[in-house]
């Protein structure tokens, strides 16, 4: 049996899940594959606590360095996370010309081109199944899987710990800052969760997708983002009166070669299979030209969901090596530029809860201020039993509007005094499925 040697840097949760997985199915890979990897380094700065999987106290070194120009490794796996010392080891491994696999989605996102660069350079592979979704390999479906295809939309629950707070907030009538201390409790959030709730977590995840998606790296800075800090629970339960849930979604929608990649809190109809995805479950929806819409789900993080993403592609890489005169893999992201659409320019339905002034014709001036806007109404709600001498809160659907123009109805409704600052702005994404409200 044909054996790869493996060098893990970064022995934390992942990586013990990692190490985990390789011992309890080891055979099985080497079944499948007709390789069998073979750990031959651990490096992490902590080496001496217990991770709950024995490994041979030799293996174990604070020096990446030495794992990695280990002349017996040719398999580099970085779970240490961040964009500095991470990027030091990934650009050392491929330097050396090994191949090196990484769940680090932040800096794929920000410093990709480097990375890939380097790879190219060195004709050593780059695989990154882990770095979104955890366990579902949405990565490859798209590198492999949907090759035959043009991607023209694809929509994603990329975080857990935001999909976990909006399902309490829904079920269990609480709070934002109530739900959020719950995660925290339960290990889902990050004692500072500002990556996860302000959106920045599923905008990196967003732009790798769109990279594959369409073969061009995409800049972080094309991607619209927006979080679910401060959500209020009574847009939660409005939205479920209306029909939908509310979900962060990454929305990623390519129509005639202008490219719309944006994160934000997202009405979705209740019928759609997004809307059912609850908990710190994720899953990515995705619209082929050829094979037409495509559901993946499944567990977005935690140790062994994403060990299993991690040990797959040591599976590959490996099977990869093995061959003789092998020829490294195209790379994912092909050169020049795509054509992004402003987020001013997006075409949307909208939720719109208003704080109107307690004065007569109010309503008609704001009916008026939107259709001056090309702003068509679906609905109006009043929500809420009109109490005298208050603002009175009301909700309004849209017809499809340009986010320009709602952002320039809603500033001079504020400016005339028509509506408080307080009002609250919602995209639809109806994902295929008419809706008539």
């Amino acid at each position: 049996m044909k054996q790869i040697g493996v060098g893990l840097i970064g022995f934390g949760t992942v990586g013990a899940g990692v190490v985990e997985a390789l011992q309890r199915n080891g055979a099985v890979l080497a079944e499948r594959t007709g390789v069998l990897p073979v750990l031959r380094g651990i490096a992490d700065i902590d080496i001496e606590r217990d991770r709950g999987v024995k490994v041979d106290p030799a293996l174990l070194t604070r020096d990446a360095l030495s794992v990695i120009r280990n002349p017996e490794v040719r398999i580099v796996v970085e779970l240490v996370g961040g964009t500095t010392i991470a990027k030091t080891f990934i650009l050392e491994a491929l330097r050396l010309g090994k191949t090196v696999i990484t769940a680090n989605k932040a800096l794929l996102a920000e410093q990709g081109a480097e990375i890939l660069a380097a790879s190219a350079a060195s004709g050593a592979d780059v695989w990154f199944e882990a770095s979104v979704a955890g366990g579902i390999p949405i990565i490859r479906v798209l590198r492999d899987g949907l090759v035959a295809n043009r991607i023209t939309a694809l929509y994603g629950i990329l975080n857990g710990t935001c999909n976990y707070i909006l399902t309490r907030m829904e079920r269990e009538q609480m709070t934002f800052d109530h739900a959020l201390k719950e995660a925290q409790a339960a290990g889902y959030a990050e004692a500072d969760p500002g990556l996860d709730i302000d959106g920045y977590d599923t905008a990196h995840k967003a732009a790798i997708l769109a990279s594959l998606a369409y073969g061009v790296r995409v800049p972080m800075e094309r991607v619209f983002v927006e979080g679910i800090r401060g959500l209020a629970k009574v847009d939660i339960e409005h939205a479920r009166s209306l029909g939908y849930r509310v979900k962060l979604l990454a929305v990623i929608k390519n129509e005639r070669g202008v490219v719309d990649i944006r994160v934000h809190p997202t009405l979705v109809p209740v019928e759609h299979m997004l809307a059912s995805v609850m908990g710190v479950f994720n899953a990515v929806v995705v619209d082929g030209d050829v094979v037409g819409q495509t559901v993946y789900y499944g567990r977005g993080a935690g140790r062994m969901p994403t060990a299993s993403a991690v040990v797959s592609d040591i599976a590959e890489a490996s099977r990869t090596l093995a061959v003789e005169n092998r020829v490294a893999r195209p790379a994912p992201y092909r050169g020049g530029e795509l054509a992004y659409l402003d987020i001013g320019d997006v075409i949307s339905r909208y939720y719109l809860r208003l704080s109107l002034a307690d004065k007569p014709g109010v309503l008609g001036v704001v009916a008026t201020e939107l259709g001056r806007n090309n702003i068509s109404l679906a609905s109006v709600l009043q929500k809420e039993p009109h109490t005298s001498g208050r603002a009175v809160p009301v909700v309004v659907l849209t017809h499809p509007a340009r986010e320009r123009d709602v952002t320039t109805a809603l500033r001079a409704l504020e400016e005339m005094q028509a509506i408080g600052t307080k009002s609250v702005r919602l995209r639809i994404e109806d994902l295929g499925i008419e809706k008539n409200a």
